[in-house]
């Protein structure tokens, strides 16, 4: 669990993670990149506010996003309802300490 929701891995081999995530209500995930691994999001339930870049766009159920290996992206969920992905990790290092948090609400680095 984390201030803004929680994830569960789902599924892990080497070069390959599969992650759920629930965003809460009026929550955003920290402004960030990561320098070894790509991201694909795929939309399960609500509506995600997406950042990729300087570009920002909402996706209902079923919608789904790439991130590029060093792409700066941001989830938000903006509605009053939970917001859950499916998020699946390419790379050739998936660890947690990949995250390089650019902005944070809750003050991690």
């Amino acid at each position: 669990h984390r201030p803004w929701g929680w994830f569960e891995t789902v599924s892990e081999v080497p070069g390959n993670k599969i992650k759920r995530i629930g965003v809460l209500p009026g929550q955003q995930i920290s402004m960030q990149k990561h320098h070894r691994r790509a991201e694909h999001w795929v939309v399960v339930a609500g509506v995600a506010h997406v950042t990729l870049d300087d570009r920002e766009f909402e996706l209902l159920a079923g919608g789904h996003c790439d991130i590029a290996v060093e792409q700066v992206h941001r989830l938000a969920n903006h509605t009053n309802q939970l917001v859950e992905i499916v998020e699946v990790q390419f790379g050739d290092y998936l660890g947690e300490d990949d995250i390089v948090r650019l902005q944070d609400d809750y003050g991690r680095r």
